[in-house]
Order: C-alpha cells, then structure tokens, then sequence
C-alpha cells in the first residue's frame, strides 16, 4: 500500500513490501558472496597448482640428480677419475637446480591463503546493512 503525502511527495511502502524487498535483497546479496566465494576459491586453487606444479618438477629434478649421484659413486668404485668428476658435477648441479625449484614451490603453497578474505569482508559489510536495514 502506497502512501503518498501532499507535502513532500514521498512514496511510502508498507510493512510487507518492505519486508519482501529486505528478503529479495538478502538473498540476491547472498547469491552474490556465493559467486565471490567460488571466484575466489578458484583464483586459490590456482595459485597452489602452481606451487604443487614446481615441488613436482623440482622433486623429478633431484631425483635425476641421485641417480647421476649413485652413477658417479658406481663409477667411483671403478676407479674411473674422469667420469666421476663429470657425474658429480652434473649430480650436484642438478641437485641445486632441482632443490631450489622445490623450494620456490614450497614457498608458494606456503604462503597461499584459503581463506575467501574478499567474501568474508563483503559478508561482514552485508551483515552491518542488514543490522542497518532492520
């Protein structure tokens, strides 16, 4: 029911509709922090792919790095000087290689949050205009 007063013009709606539109409104605000949360999710589990991603290619690095390790050591106990030298060097070349790439990788998962920040934020501040609202 519209109410409208000859002074200021203003419309007026009653008690029901106000409390249709607060309903409607929650729940299209709800519909949204839901569709954030996904969003952010998505850009989260992203961020980890990446880390996982580095820990596996360093790990398959330092794995290459031990087998040309225990190559070196084999040849090592045949009495082979110059072929030791070059698969140690190779070995320990990968294994900083391989070690280093690990380790940016950990630092990634690490540091990745899962928290949603962005939609526990929003749904604080819709929880401050509903207390306003009502």
């Amino acid at each position: 029911m519209f109410i409208e007063t000859s002074e200021s013009k203003t419309v007026r709606k009653s008690f029901g509709e106000l409390l249709s539109q607060l309903s409607s409104d929650s729940a299209a605000l709800l519909r949204d922090e839901i569709e954030l949360a996904k969003l952010e999710m998505l850009e989260k589990a992203k961020a980890l792919q990446a880390g996982f991603a580095s820990i596996i290619i360093g790990a398959m690095i330092v794995q290459v790095a031990l087998i040309a390790l225990s190559a070196a050591a084999v040849i090592k106990l045949a009495d082979s000087v110059s072929v030791v030298i070059s698969a140690v060097l190779i070995g320990i070349g990968l294994s900083v290689v391989g070690g280093a790439i690990a380790l940016s990788g950990i630092r990634k998962v690490k540091y990745t949050d899962l928290r949603p920040e962005k939609t526990i934020q929003t749904l604080k501040d819709g929880k401050e205009w509903l207390k306003q609202t009502v």
